[in-house]
């Protein structure tokens, strides 16, 4: 909402040397967000003064332009005898190529030394064989308009010669640059911003919404609302004989400019005046053309409306019309129709000022993607005792300007809704926000933003809110009007005494602990937002019945392609990869831990509404978490490209499916599990490059090469890998950590070589050789994996270093080289595995 400073005075007695900043200090205090003070005028310095044309001579030169050489007095104090050659004087000659006036009109001259907006310095030059000693201006010339038809002609009684031309054209003015949050709607409006001022200062406020308004009643123009929720009140006024050529004032059109519209008409001018001056939004109708009654109603599907931006709108049955006997003719809250809309033949106007249910109006400017001043101020709500009074105002403005008359008698369909008043403690102010309010101040900051109070007790207040705040419902909004009337500056910052405790927890001690481990592996983490789509699962090649396409729906997403709580990491994960794979970056390994939100299946719960008057119960707090999904934290990691760059140091090496596994390792090592791997299908992991994930018996998640399918689908490097896993079933507890034995006595290393079937997992003679072994074994690493002919067509041969150590004597050759073969013995039993020759 954009304020001028001048049309603010007029409603608030502010002190008249008080600056604009000061006056935006004080309503940021009050709390209000004002964003700009912009001072409009202030890129025209110099001389600007009032001429009259005496005389002019028109030349046609070479280059096929006519010109004027004009003769302009510019008053005495600049004509300074410096008259044109061989015309009156004294004045100043002055070249014009604009033919829009004549001898004796009233224009604006900018004398040498003045400088015009975007920096464009006057001064005498010669052009067409003249010296021009200053310039004629044009509204675009002075940033007042896009006008560049012509110069400004000003009417014969707007001043004399050398009178200063900017106060005629309202030329400065400070503009105050409100962003209007939308429980503060009535400051969409400067009677609201006004009353703010006012009470600001502690000042007097004359309300331009007090208007003596004529008892409705019979004579006005016919209406009948069908739909009283959604149109609770609506008023007509009606001018006869209007002139529809008179032209808008001056002061008119620059206020409404200054405001952030465009002069257009009288008519349309004076519409849009009086709905930023009291925040009702006005629609005016020709009513010769306008058929039988009016009526407001619901749309019936697939009616159509040509609205005032010619665009024909297919309508719902949602939509709230304003229709005649020739159909729509308007769309309620938003905009009207083009088939009453004034024209430059429109002699007798009907002005419209309703009232409209704020959600309605908002859904249908969503709709049909059609925001405009009226919508804005009706989302966030119209003062509904306005409409006669807005109704009028404008009726009286269009005779006072344009001529004409008012028809007598109002037509008004609905009524003022009542308010019931709210009983709050006196003290309740000062119990809440922790500062003393003493009751007075309290009634007098309720009753000066427009509140009734009564006290029906010396400690109890019953208070009614104005018709213009529908935000105050709850005790708890008066006490913020009290706490931001005395400034919200005063409201004292106390920290919260921290509650005594034993600091973190052991699930927050093994978080950091993890993540300090991966990212030291030199994984980088990339946090996203916690929303996805369903063309993300799509991608991902989930299954229909996939537990992780059961997601929660958000009620108002950022983005309609991401309507979704996410199910799991890899969506935002893999994004990311994207990003920098697009960018040049394919060599990347990447990191996130966070929540995925998991609801159970079947029909969400409703939560309850908790009570803000009193902590909530631990059966309200329950039934709270009942609504909730469940939000398991899990860790993701996503590789491509290369793992180790080559160099003069060696070649590089491409990261793959086992580094994704090896995170893992990483994982369950920093929170001092053991991890168990098997091979598994499980999308949007590759079927031969999967594995699932163990702690003891419980599934932890999976790793591996992604679905060369998904690669392609999200756009992601070729062998692009990912684990994921969820750190909640890791099953840490709270014990105390055991330092491993380190034994003094030499190390035994047996290295065997087994041929298996190519479909053996690894892992399954890894664990094989671990359980045959015995005690005696320190650790088994796989170093080599061989193909070929020496191990026959679908076989393959896995060599393993196997370190055996006991903790009280030196091993010898017998021992290890029996646990070594049990081992073998062991693997050949489970896997068939056999030693290689």
């Amino acid at each position: 909402m954009r304020v001028p400073l001048s049309w603010l005075r007029e409603y608030a007695d502010l002190p008249p040397d008080v600056p604009a900043r000061d006056v935006a200090a004080r309503l940021i205090r009050a709390g209000l967000e004002v964003e700009t003070v912009d001072e409009a005028g202030a890129d025209v310095t110099g001389p600007l003064v009032l001429g009259r044309v005496l005389e002019y001579a028109e030349e046609t030169h070479g280059n096929g332009k006519t010109i004027r050489w004009c003769a302009v007095d510019v008053g005495p104090e600049h004509n300074a005898d410096r008259g044109a050659e061989g015309v009156a004087s004294p004045s100043r000659g002055i070249v014009c190529g604009a033919r829009n006036f004549e001898v004796g009109d009233l224009v604006v001259v900018c004398l040498p030394g003045a400088v015009l907006p975007g920096g464009f310095a006057i001064s005498a030059r010669k052009t067409y064989g003249h010296v021009s000693d200053g310039m004629i201006c044009s509204e675009r010339e002075l940033g007042l308009g896009d006008d560049h038809a012509g110069i400004i002609v000003l009417d014969p009684d707007a001043g004399s010669p050398g009178d200063d031309a900017a106060a005629v054209l309202h030329l400065r003015d400070d503009v105050l640059d409100i962003a209007v949050t939308p429980d503060r709607g009535y400051c969409l409006s400067v009677r609201g911003v006004a009353r703010e001022a006012a009470t600001a200062y502690g000042v007097a406020f004359r309300d331009p919404g007090e208007l003596a308004l004529p008892e409705p009643g019979p004579g006005d123009y016919p209406v009948v609302v069908d739909d009283a929720e959604r149109c609770p009140a609506f008023a007509t006024r009606t001018v006869t004989g209007f002139d529809p050529a008179a032209p808008s004032p001056r002061w008119l059109r620059r206020r409404v400019q200054l405001a952030g519209m465009r002069p257009i008409s009288l008519a349309v001018d004076v519409t849009n005046y009086v709905m930023m001056e009291l925040g009702q939004p006005i629609h005016g109708y020709d009513r010769d053309l306008l058929r039988g009654t009016i009526v407001v109603r619901r749309a019936e599907a697939g009616e159509k409306l040509t609205t005032l931006d010619d665009f024909v709108r297919t309508l719902e049955t949602d939509d709230l019309l304003i229709t005649d006997d020739s159909g729509p003719i308007g769309l309620a809250g938003v905009m009207g129709g083009s088939t009453t809309e004034l024209s430059a033949a429109t002699t007798s106007v009907v002005v419209e000022a309703a009232n409209f249910e704020t959600t309605g109006v908002a859904r249908t400017a969503r709709r049909h993607k059609l925001p405009s001043e009226a919508s804005r101020r009706f989302e966030r709500g119209v003062d509904p005792a306005l409409p006669v009074a807005a109704a009028t105002r404008v009726a009286q403005l269009l005779v006072e300007l344009g001529g004409g008359a008012i028809e007598p008698g109002v037509t008004l369909v609905g009524g003022l809704p009542t308010h019931p008043a709210v009983d709050i403690d006196a003290d309740l102010p000062s119990r809440v926000v922790g500062v003393d309010y003493p009751a007075d101040e309290v009634v007098g900051s309720l009753r000066a933003v427009g509140c009734t109070v009564d006290t029906p007790a010396p400690d109890r207040l019953l208070v009614t809110p104005p018709s213009w705040r529908p935000d105050l419902t709850d005790p708890y909004d008066f006490v913020e009007e009290v706490a931001r009337l005395r400034g919200y500056d005063a409201v004292p910052s106390v920290l919260p005494v921290a509650p005594p405790g034993r600091g973190v927890t052991v699930e927050q001690r093994v978080r950091r602990r993890v993540e300090r481990a991966v990212a030291a592996a030199g994984y980088v983490e990339a946090p996203s937002y916690p929303f996805m789509g369903t063309a993300e699962l799509d991608a991902l090649g989930l299954p229909d019945d996939d537990a992780r396409r059961r997601a929660s729906r958000l009620a108002n997403p950022i983005s309609d392609e991401q309507p979704l709580l996410r199910t799991t990491l890899l969506p935002g994960l893999l994004a990311t990869l994207r990003r920098n794979a697009g960018r040049g970056s394919v060599d990347a390994a990447v990191y996130e831990s966070g929540l995925v939100f998991r609801p159970e299946p079947g029909e969400p719960v409703v939560p309850p509404r908790l009570p803000v008057d009193r902590r909530p119960t631990k059966d309200e707090f329950e039934r709270l978490e009942a609504a909730l999904p469940k939000q398991p934290r899990r860790l993701a990691v996503a590789l491509s490209g290369a793992r180790e760059r080559p160099g003069w140091w060696g070649p590089g090496r491409a990261a793959s499916w086992a580094d994704a596994i090896d995170a893992a390792r990483i994982v369950t090592d920093a929170a001092g599990v053991s991890l168990r791997v098997e091979r598994d299908e499980h999308a949007p992991w590759h079927p031969g490059r999967c594995a699932a994930l163990y702690v003891g018996e419980t599934l932890i998640g999976h790793a591996g090469e992604l679905h060369p399918r998904v690669v392609q689908a999200l756009g992601l490097p070729e062998r692009t890998s990912a684990m994921e896993l969820e750190l909640d079933r890791l099953g840490v507890r709270d014990e105390p950590v055991v330092a491993p034995a380190v034994s003094t006595f030499p190390v035994a290393t047996q290295d065997v070589a087994l041929v298996v079937d190519d479909a053996v997992p690894a892992a399954d003679v890894e664990t094989a050789l671990r359980d045959g072994a015995g005690p005696l074994l320190e650790s088994v690493r796989l170093f080599d994996v061989y193909s070929g002919a020496q191990v026959g067509e679908g076989h393959k041969s896995l060599a393993y270093a196997l370190r055996f150590r006991a903790s009280d004597r030196t091993l010898t050759v017998e021992e290890t080289t029996a646990a070594r073969d049990a081992a073998v013995a062991a693997a050949g039993e489970r896997t068939g595995a056999t030693l290689r020759a």
